[in-house]
């Protein structure tokens, strides 16, 4: 991985693009006003990764095992919920 750190341009980048050999991520995309000799201006900037393409297929494959184990904890609440309000009734 390598942080890019700011970047800024004058067109809002795609959030991920695929190249032969990395993923490019860019985040927190926002327009910021630039004072300079000609006036204000407007431009966009923006935190710029860019990943090994096995490296940010790895990230994305441990991000969904993390979500699927939220899910179970979500679902396993729902059920002791569920159990709680029918053995009242």
């Amino acid at each position: 991985m390598i942080l890019h750190g700011i970047v800024r341009g004058t067109e809002v980048p795609e959030p991920v693009i695929v190249d032969e050999f990395s993923v490019w991520v860019s985040e927190n995309i926002q327009e910021v006003v630039v004072q300079d000799e000609q006036g204000e201006r407007s431009e966009i900037e923006f935190t710029l990764t860019q990943y090994e393409k096995d490296e940010y297929i790895k990230s994305l494959i441990e991000a969904n095992q993390e979500f699927e184990l939220d899910i179970t904890n979500t679902q396993l609440a729902l059920c002791d919920v569920y159990e709680l309000l029918t053995a009242t009734v």
